[in-house]
């Protein structure tokens, strides 16, 4: 009897390895073409508001659930590392597999303010490999989306274009309406005496 539990305990911790190293995987799966990784503080959450959370979400963003030591083993070396002291408490992480980053922030903001759980806020993010503390999510919550980015761009180029077409067409009304004018009575007593001269 003791050999059999021995060798399931000797079994056991293997098990256990096995099954942190599928879960680490599964993690570094959703890192690939991640551009944000943010950890959400989730202490106290039911089952029903992390579903809440998760159905808010847009389709580029997915909400998961996962020890921190999960965590911190899979961004071990990856552009994510530095989200590392992050992993502290209960956390959830947000994936967020697009550069439009407000969109993917705002719907658990919404659920904040709805539960009114101001402390269970964000505990961090990376984006473009840099660190984001909770104080610094206003300047990711405020970055443009691709639209606005456009939006921008396109008027940038074609501001050159419209000022050239505004001066050309002052100019030209500016002629229109010298032409149209009448003479002034000294240029027109001028151009008599010349009229009678040519005659």
């Amino acid at each position: 009897m003791t050999s059999v539990r021995s060798s399931a305990a000797s079994l056991a911790p293997s098990i256990r390895g096995a099954a942190e190293l599928v879960r680490q995987e599964a993690l570094r799966r959703e890192l690939d073409g991640c551009q944000l990784l943010a950890g959400i503080w989730c202490h106290g959450f039911t089952v029903a508001q992390l579903r809440s959370i998760r159905a808010s979400l847009p389709p580029t963003a997915r909400l998961v659930v996962t020890k921190n030591s999960d965590m911190a083993a899979a961004v071990a070396g990856t552009r994510w590392e530095a989200l590392r002291p992050c992993a502290r408490g209960m956390n959830a992480w947000l994936f967020v597999r697009s550069d439009e980053i407000p969109p993917a922030l705002k719907p658990y903001r919404d659920f904040q303010k709805e539960w009114k759980l101001q402390l269970n806020d964000f505990t961090g993010a990376v984006y473009e490999g840099r660190l984001y503390g909770p104080d610094d999510f206003a300047q990711l919550e405020a970055m443009p989306t691709r639209v606005q980015s456009y939006q921008y761009l396109l008027g940038c180029l074609q501001m050159p274009a419209v000022n050239v077409l505004a001066v050309l067409r002052a100019r030209q009304e500016a002629l229109a309406a010298d032409a149209d004018k009448p003479p002034a009575e000294g240029e027109a007593a001028a151009a008599a005496p010349a009229a009678a001269e040519e005659k």
